[in-house]
């Protein structure tokens, strides 16, 4: 498979400060990737540097085996970032097709138009749109080029859900289009859980964790146990089962985080609690970084002690 993006010791100072700390990372082409972390840890740097918006205080950075600086690698580039302010008077269609002209093979108007599902709203003034249409004709504009990479910095912000769904949809039909890559950076970790490949975990200025969205879990080393507890269970009873991490009751609805699944449900049954409906899991992509991110924490400040 064909590497799209390349980090080989990488580092940024900004002065005394080290956004980022020799990281060494490859992405293929074809795969959608999340950088995922913390704020500060070190992912806008990096995104930066892979933009060519930024250079590497060491090491070097590299898309399709060029520099991210030249602009024969940039037009092969699409990007969508967070915070971006339309120009006024212009129309949906019309700025559309002024970003069009910026690329030598752009793809069709009427193809963004129904990419972003915006061919009702051609017409409108692009400022008046709603914020979750306006996130939508910002991903129009950063496929205009016919984009081989693709850069998202939190794209689903103001969609409902159902314009959040349509969205991945269409991400994902596009990904599997001539080894076209995606990678974004998203606080809705439920979004990372279900279209990522990989995620790449950053803190610190470090990749702290580096696997498919399952490795991540695993890494995490947790398991959740959810069941329905009857009336009569009181929560002493459920903090005093054996290997309980921590237990969270919504309801009558209990989740418990154990490393040892087995051993609760079978001293569960074991005491005669009034429990049903189980079920065992590895947990959500949230559950597995905020425990990779606590432990990274503690470690770091073990280490700096």
């Amino acid at each position: 498979m064909q590497e799209a993006i390349l980090l080989d010791g990488v580092s940024k100072r900004f002065g005394d400060k080290t956004a980022v700390d020799n990281v060494t990372f490859s992405i293929e082409a074809g795969s959608i990737v999340a950088l995922l972390g913390p704020n500060g840890a070190g992912k806008t740097t990096v995104i930066s540097m892979m933009l060519g918006l930024a250079k590497p205080t060491a090491g070097n950075v590299r898309a399709f085996g060029q520099s991210p600086n030249k602009r024969a690698t940039r037009k092969h580039y699409g990007v969508m970032l967070q915070q971006v302010s339309l120009p006024p008077k212009l129309r949906v269609r019309e700025l559309v097709n002024l970003f069009r002209s910026y690329y030598d093979h752009p793809l069709d108007t009427s193809t963004l138009l129904k990419m972003a599902d915006l061919e009702e709203h051609e017409k409108k003034e692009a400022v008046k749109l709603s914020g979750g249409q306006q996130r939508r004709l910002q991903y129009a504009l950063a496929m205009a080029g016919d984009p081989r990479i693709v850069f998202l910095d939190e794209p689903t912000t103001g969609m409902d859900v159902t314009a959040r769904r349509s969205f991945w949809e269409n991400l994902r039909a596009f990904a599997q289009q001539d080894g076209r890559t995606i990678i974004l950076t998203t606080h809705h970790l439920e979004e990372a859980d279900a279209i990522a490949d990989r995620i790449l975990l950053m803190q610190n200025g470090r990749i702290t964790a580096d696997g498919t969205v399952d490795e991540i879990k695993l890494q995490a080393g947790n398991r959740y146990v959810a069941f329905m507890a009857g009336p009569q269970v009181q929560s002493d009873a459920i903090a005093g089962l054996p290997y309980v991490a921590h237990a969270q009751w919504s309801g009558r609805h209990v989740r418990i985080r154990t490393k040892r699944p087995d051993d609760v449900l079978r001293a569960a049954i074991l005491r005669n609690l009034d429990v049903s409906h189980f079920e065992v899991s590895q947990g959500h992509l949230e559950d597995a970084f905020v425990s990779l991110t606590e432990a990274s924490a503690a470690e770091e400040g073990g280490t700096n002690q």
